[in-house]
């Protein structure tokens, strides 16, 4: 078999499952297929090439997950991602919600050589624009949050990173202030269909399931 050419479409595929598997624990084709906008068909095929180069295991009926090899693979693309995000942002002054879009098609570009520079310029940043940790060169990666939604009614916590970088989902949570650095108390939960009344700012903010989902905060406190 010929040696795997690492293309920027099987970095991508590696990555989007990196961040389901982080979320989910195993990968199903579905999801896999929605977030990349492509067919169910068009996984299937990448991801038996992922599997017959080492990069993923798949279990029929049960979904994908990365092998020690894919995930490496899969944690360098998400520093180069996150590094470029924040140079969009201290660089460009580029607004938050349009930093993921673009990082997505700059990520693949940055050479391995240019890494350790950018992060030097950078200032060495532990976090994306979006709160989500920067791992460092060795793969690490250090954090201690939960989403919103686990919190209990009364709970009080620190907004730590969004986990979802939708431009609509961010936009929304700019307007409303829910952002890393935030304080957020549980006011109400609504058993029915999971939604929430949170404290942010001063003001009560009713938000989605979704919404609590995607929003993570310091664990602990």
């Amino acid at each position: 078999m010929s040696r795997l050419v690492v293309s920027p479409t099987i970095e991508e595929y590696l990555e989007q499952i990196y961040r389901l598997e982080n979320e989910y624990g195993v990968v199903r084709t579905k999801q896999l297929a929605d977030l990349l906008g492509v067919s169910l068909g068009t996984v299937t095929n990448t991801i038996e090439t992922l599997e017959q180069n080492d990069l993923v295991v798949h279990e029929p009926y049960k979904g994908a997950k990365l092998t020690e090899k894919g995930h490496k693979i899969a944690v360098d693309v998400v520093r180069r991602h996150r590094l470029v995000e924040c140079m969009l942002s201290d660089f460009l002054k580029l607004d938050w919600s349009r930093l993921h879009k673009q990082a997505c098609g700059l990520e693949h570009a940055i050479s391995d050589d240019l890494v350790k520079p950018l992060e030097k310029a950078l200032g060495h940043p532990k976090t994306c624009p979006h709160g989500n940790p920067i791992p460092t060169a060795c793969g690490g990666l250090e954090e201690a949050a939960q989403p919103l939604e686990a919190l209990h009614v009364g709970g009080k916590s620190v907004v730590t990173k969004i986990v979802d970088e939708d431009e609509d989902i961010l936009n929304y949570l700019m307007a409303i202030k829910l952002v890393p650095g935030a304080d957020v108390e549980v006011i109400e939960k609504i058993a029915f269909d999971g939604s929430m009344i949170v404290k942010v700012d001063g003001q009560d903010r009713p938000i989605s399931k979704k919404v609590a989902s995607v929003v993570w905060v310091r664990k602990g406190r």
